[in-house]
């Protein structure tokens, strides 16, 4: 689509999900301060990396309720994105589960 920014393009086919992401991030056995150390790692290495696009999958609430890592790890991201080490960040399509799509920002450019 040469007349939207990729980002809009994306949009209008879809939301952008697990097979979209270079990687995976599967915090779904995870208890909340392993998945809460494990995102904190993976966004710390990112700062000094090439940008790179995530899913990060997280595991849906169980019959009978119960907490689910959903607000933990969305707050996490959400203050990284206002650090400037997340470029863009989403949730997950139905199909693909609870979770998010992450596109970190990686190694800012020399000027």
């Amino acid at each position: 689509m040469p007349h939207f920014d990729e980002f809009y393009a994306n949009k209008l086919r879809g939301s952008l999900g697990v097979t979209d992401a270079e990687a995976v991030l599967d915090l779904r056995l995870a208890d909340r301060s392993k998945a809460e150390a494990s995102l904190t790692d993976m966004l710390e290495r990112s700062r000094f990396a090439k940008g790179k696009t995530v899913a990060v999958r997280l595991a849906a609430p169980f019959p009978g309720g119960g907490e689910t890592l959903f607000q933990p790890i969305g707050r996490q991201l959400l203050e990284a994105k206002r650090r400037g080490w997340v470029e863009r960040l989403q949730t997950l399509p139905a199909q693909d589960g609870l979770g998010f799509y992450v596109a970190l920002a990686g190694k800012p450019a020399k000027e």
